[in-house]
């Protein structure tokens, strides 16, 4: 694949998967052998783990919304930086709603190959 295709893959992991929660686009994105090595703790590390904590956040935060900054790509490797913003309705690993806005940036560094993204 391209740096482009890898690219646009990066951004729709963001955008699609986790800004608007879309389980077929994480399905299409996430390799069946797909390993997470920014796990949370308690998550496992791969695809299933995935869309657990995907689905921990989305019930937390219904809002979300995430935007992808800026996404750089050499060979099979990306880099993105994202900031997602949401307001804390539900539960979180514990910690009780508290209906405040939140916004949290991040970089996640992924390995794509073959269309799909194989580590983050």
């Amino acid at each position: 694949m391209s740096q482009a295709e890898n690219k646009t893959i990066a951004e729709r992991f963001n955008e699609d998967v986790w800004g608007r929660g879309d389980e077929a686009a994480l399905e299409e994105l996430l390799a069946p052998d797909f390993v997470d090595h920014d796990a949370l703790p308690g998550q496992s590390l791969d695809r299933e783990g995935h869309r657990q904590i995907l689905a921990a956040f989305r019930s937390a935060f219904p809002d979300l919304h995430v935007t992808t900054e800026d996404v750089v790509a050499e060979g099979d490797k990306v880099a993105s930086r994202w900031t997602a913003r949401g307001t804390h309705q539900g539960d979180l690993m514990g910690v009780a709603p508290t209906g405040n806005e939140v916004t949290i940036k991040g970089i996640d560094v992924m390995r794509i190959a073959g269309g799909r993204i194989v580590e983050r």
